[in-house]
């Protein structure tokens, strides 16, 4: 062979001898079957190749592939959602909050008419005054009679209607009090209130409208934390656990992340998508967040494996 020819011809043979060993995986290290020509030995510098081509795959090789990070797209929901309703029949008098305002518990929102309540009030007031002196002048003759009835100076029968009376006008008392207590809690429900604290997302009603029992007036979210909802591909429905992180990413603030943990891993897959839902809470104190936004989401899966 020429010598000018060698180095090339040896190079060629090891590329071939590569090329067999990427191939065959681990069979090409095995040693040669009887019989067969053991092929040249390899140059230094294509050994390291050699075996970094023939080296079985591992966990830990194919962890980047399939990435400790999962992305998914979500939405932010309200973690509780209250729709406020009438109580009462009436006219409305003042509507005191509008959409989008920020409500604390208790706060009033809206108002009725409370003339024809009030006038209700008085009359149950006057109930309770007549009972309270029917009840004075029964409790009085029953006294009387059961002092006579002692010492025989009064018939039986006469001590038993007075009795029966004082009975009666006492019970007659304890409805007329609750009829006021009735009237009076009518009276209170003409205010509507916030039931939690959170930002009034719908306003249904106006000033003027009747109002009826059952009827919504107002839709309030809470928004302080906030749920994330967001599906993921069974194959990681053991991967995924309560306290995993997650961070968000929203359009109105490009270049920020928000940052939660898992809170509710749904143990169901749907078997139309093969996925599962996930729920995770942010703090969101600063109330930036808002129920319906689009997120981005990144799950950390790192410490579920590292267990």
């Amino acid at each position: 062979m020429n010598p000018r020819t060698r180095p090339a011809a040896i190079a060629a043979s090891s590329l071939a001898a590569v090329l067999v060993l990427a191939g065959c995986g681990r069979k090409a290290a095995e040693a040669p079957a009887p019989g067969t020509k053991a092929p040249a030995a390899l140059p230094d510098d294509v050994k390291a190749l050699a075996a970094a081509l023939a080296a079985p795959k591992t966990e830990a090789d194919e962890a980047p592939a399939r990435g400790q990070v999962l992305l998914a797209t979500g939405e932010f929901l309200p973690l509780v959602r209250s729709e406020l309703v009438g109580r009462v029949t009436g006219r409305v008098a003042k509507v005191l909050v509008d959409e989008g305002a920020r409500v604390t518990e208790g706060q009033p929102m809206l108002t009725l008419e409370t003339d024809y309540l009030r006038l209700d009030v008085a009359r149950a007031e006057a109930e309770v005054a007549r009972a309270a002196a029917v009840l004075a002048e029964a409790e009085s003759d029953f006294a009387r009679k059961k002092e006579l009835v002692g010492r025989e100076s009064v018939a039986q029968a006469a001590f038993d209607r007075s009795r029966a009376a004082f009975e009666g006008a006492r019970a007659s008392r304890l409805a007329a009090q609750a009829g006021l207590d009735l009237a009076r809690q009518r009276l209170a429900d003409a205010v509507l209130t916030a039931p939690i604290d959170g930002v009034v997302l719908e306003r249904r009603i106006d000033v003027g409208e009747r109002l009826s029992e059952g009827t919504v007036t107002f839709v309030v979210v809470q928004t302080a934390p906030l749920k994330l909802r967001f599906r993921v591909p069974e194959r990681y429905v053991g991967e995924v656990a309560p306290g995993a992180s997650v961070s968000a990413s929203v359009d109105p603030y490009p270049g920020e992340t928000f940052s939660g943990k898992v809170a509710v891993v749904v143990p169901a897959v749907d078997p139309q998508s093969r996925t599962f839902i996930v729920e995770a809470l942010f703090d969101n104190r600063d109330g930036r967040l808002r129920p319906g936004l689009f997120a981005r989401v990144r799950l950390d899966l790192s410490a579920r494996r590292k267990a």
